[in-house]
């Protein structure tokens, strides 16, 4: 067993609920996350409104969302799960820029993967959400961002950028970190571009998000790009 393995084995597991309103999807998802260290499925779901039961009754660490159910969807059950529990949630789109994407990175989403992504990079994915980073479908982060802030419609492209009060709020080095987190970084690359610790770069992060207001690092990359802190 490798190092990275054994202390995958020596802390509590990753609890994961699945929420996808196709049960063939939900069968193929926990069979894949059954082999994985570390990651154990809790639960599952069929439509949002389930998922947010399971997620007050269960309290999963992490939830593969389908972002198109019927019923309440993906969307509007990221936004009650995020408002009201810990649980980080990881949605699953069919397309890179479906517009649900924007809707979920504003509901609070910690990031998206497309249904098609390789089995390594969706447990990968979960590992870094369930460890407060945020995830992007490979290649897509920038244009995500930019596409959201100048083309998710007319009003917001007339609006960039947008003065926010708030970061006045931010010290220098949160601004510097939410700045990166507008570039789409990971922990591990602003912890080396800034020459800090991975632990301080968590801990920056969920000041500035207390401060702003917010739920997750893609919503503050938003901001950060809304704002003007990235050219």
């Amino acid at each position: 067993m490798s190092s990275e393995h054994k202390l995958a084995a020596a802390v509590a597991p990753i609890t994961v609920l699945l929420a996808d309103d196709h049960s063939s999807v939900r069968t193929g998802l926990r069979l894949l996350l059954e082999t994985a260290e570390g990651i154990e499925v809790v639960g599952e779901a069929s439509d949002g409104e389930s998922a947010v039961k399971q997620v007050r009754a269960l309290w999963p660490d992490v939830v593969l969302m389908d972002a198109r159910m019927p019923g309440t969807d993906g969307i509007a059950a990221t936004r009650r799960i995020t408002a009201e529990t810990d649980t980080e949630v990881l949605m699953l789109t069919t397309f890179d820029l479906d517009e649900v994407v924007f809707g979920a990175l504003r509901a609070g989403a910690a990031g998206f993967l497309l249904k098609s992504a390789e089995p390594r990079d969706l447990i990968a994915a979960i590992r870094r959400v369930a460890a407060g980073d945020g995830v992007v479908a490979a290649g897509v982060t920038r244009r995500l961002l930019d596409a959201f802030v100048s083309g998710e419609s007319a009003q917001v492209a007339e609006e960039q950028p947008v003065p926010d009060k708030r970061l006045a709020q931010l010290t220098p080095r949160e601004q510097e970190v939410l700045a990166t987190l507008g570039r789409g970084l990971g922990n591990a690359q602003i912890a080396a571009e800034l020459f800090i610790s991975e632990a301080t770069v968590k801990s920056h992060v969920s000041s500035l998000l207390a401060k702003l207001h917010l739920t997750s690092r893609m919503q503050a990359a938003v901001l950060a790009r809304e704002t003007g802190l990235v050219p």
